[in-house]
């Protein structure tokens, strides 16, 4: 028995010397991972804040830069409006001074080429005649002298009786038409001038415009992926460090519960070593020689120290006491035990048969008992697997949490940038819209013009058609070919002067020119519009 005892001691020590070796080859293994795992996460935690600071620099920088773009850009489009209503202002000036010089020199050839022919009292019933009149009361810089001689000229030349020289009041109307046309000139060239420096400028304001408009486009969309960046960057900083953490800690524990073993492991060896030492050391001395003639003589009859003396009724009574015991237990196999129990019962037994039916139901019994062990021990493993996955998946459940956390701040985040985004579309469709209003108003005065410079000019033909047929009927066309006028849009015609027609040839030129001028202001207005 003691035999026994110590082979199950040293059974029971190499199970658990394989159990002892399998935690510390864990403990190892675990401990390196998890030394792995500590070292990368503390270099991230060392290396993104670094990034950050740099990523939100840049994204200050690049906000810097966006205003100063967009500020750029509405200085540059206030230049071109500015430009655009001085240069309008200008050509307003310029049309109507241009519009004058070139009547009142118009006016003064008349008068020159009527006085060089001598045909002066026709060309006073003029139309022309009464513009130079105009002309000489309100220009300042006419000398007075001057002034006298147009204005007698321009009278019918009874101005108290003073009529002045054909030839002086030719000369006065040249010069005057000299000025004049290089006045004309002078505002033709400045006026060329600033159409070329407007042009020039709304060309380069425009190709700027363009360029900040691109550049603000692309510091906008540089600014959305640094924000989401940075957002990236510090949810990974905050992760990196809850799991540094949590990994440091998991090793406190299980440096400190491998250690704990390691200690329990050492006693256990220790007290089983003694244990051993103990059993080797009784059987040595129950087993000695001296021992076995010394229980011969204190025990005779009796062979080992373990037997016990008692009678046969005893026996018999405690086995089937047992074996009784055993078959209510069990449920299954009882015919063995019905068989045993019948046999000792029995007067005439053969015991050997029922000592082989005992040993074979004790060694039934160890090998269910090695059975329920090695299945305590694969419950004591999964019950480990099980707490080791169960950590594992809190810690995962700790991270996904922050994570969805962070996923909820970003997404509020992108609400209020969306929301912004959306008051700025609204307030550029605003924009839009009145941009629109602007230039279908433009439209509807640039079609007003010019209809009614349409409607002049075909009226103006008309008229220069209606004078070719009493003065040059050779350049006469039939009302079939002339564009329809109706006859109230057309003024009515001046009334002729008593004894003038002999001159009418003569003065239908200067009025077919001054008709044609029109008609040519006219069509240079409309490819101007």
């Amino acid at each position: 028995m003691l035999q026994m005892m110590q082979k199950k001691v040293e059974t029971e020590g190499e199970k658990e010397k394989e159990l002892f070796d399998k935690f510390m080859c864990y403990c190892k293994n675990s401990g390196g991972e998890l030394q792995k795992s500590i070292g990368d996460s503390e270099d991230q935690v060392s290396q993104l804040p670094s990034e950050i600071e740099e990523a939100e620099a840049s994204l200050t920088q690049t906000k810097e830069d966006l205003k100063k773009a967009q500020m750029d850009r509405s200085a540059a489009k206030a230049a071109m409006a500015e430009a655009t209503a001085i240069r309008e202002k200008e050509a307003a000036t310029y049309a109507k001074e241009s519009t004058d010089l070139k009547t009142n020199i118009a006016a003064m050839g008349k008068a020159v080429a009527a006085l060089e022919k001598g045909q002066t009292g026709g060309f006073l019933q003029t139309e022309a005649a009464s513009v130079l009149k105009n002309l000489v009361e309100n220009d300042d810089k006419l000398v007075d002298i001057d002034r006298e001689d147009l204005t007698a000229f321009l009278s019918g030349g009874t101005n108290n009786g003073y009529a002045p020289q054909s030839g002086a009041i030719t000369g006065i109307l040249k010069q005057m038409g000299d000025t004049m046309t290089a006045t004309l000139n002078d505002i033709t060239g400045t006026e060329d001038e600033a159409k070329t420096t407007y042009d020039q400028l709304m060309k380069s304001k425009t190709a700027e415009v363009e360029a900040l408009t691109e550049s603000i486009e692309e510091k906008t969309k540089r600014i959305g992926n640094l924000g989401v960046k940075i957002v990236g960057m510090k949810e990974e900083l905050s992760d990196a460090e809850e799991s540094l953490s949590e990994d440091k800690k998991f090793l406190g524990e299980l440096e400190k519960g491998c250690a704990t073993k390691e200690k329990e492991w050492a006693e256990i060896c220790r007290l089983r070593s003694e244990e051993l030492l103990a059993l080797s050391d009784t059987i040595k001395i129950l087993n000695d020689d001296d021992a076995l003639e010394l229980f011969k003589k204190t025990l005779p009859g009796s062979a080992s120290f373990m037997q016990l003396t008692k009678t046969t009724s005893t026996m018999k009574a405690r086995a089937l006491q047992v074996l009784e015991q055993a078959r209510s237990e069990r449920k299954g196999d009882r015919q063995r035990l019905d068989f045993i129990m019948l046999a000792i019962r029995g007067k005439k037994v053969n015991f050997d048969k029922v000592i082989k039916m005992v040993d074979d139901m004790v060694a039934l019994l160890k090998q269910e008992q090695l059975d329920d062990d090695h299945k305590k021990e694969y419950c004591d493993g999964q019950f480990d697997l099980a707490d080791d996955k169960k950590k594992a998946l809190e810690r995962a459940e700790s991270k996904l949490t922050a994570s969805i956390a962070d996923a909820k701040e970003s997404i509020a985040t992108l609400a209020d940038e969306i929301k912004t985004l959306g008051e700025n579309i609204e307030d550029l469709d605003k924009t839009v819209a009145e941009a629109t209003d602007n230039r279908k108003e433009e439209n509807s005065d640039f079609k007003t013009l010019y209809a009614s410079d349409a409607a002049a000019k075909e009226l103006l033909a008309f008229a220069k058609n209606r004078l070719n047929k009493f003065y040059n009927p050779k350049l006469y066309k039939p009302e079939s070919m002339m564009v329809q006028v109706r006859v109230h849009d057309a003024p009515p015609p001046p009334p002729e002067a008593p004894g003038a027609y002999q001159k009418k040839s003569g003065e239908s030129g200067g009025v077919i020119a001054m008709i044609d001028s029109l008609i040519a202001e006219l069509d240079k207005e409309m490819t101007e519009a």
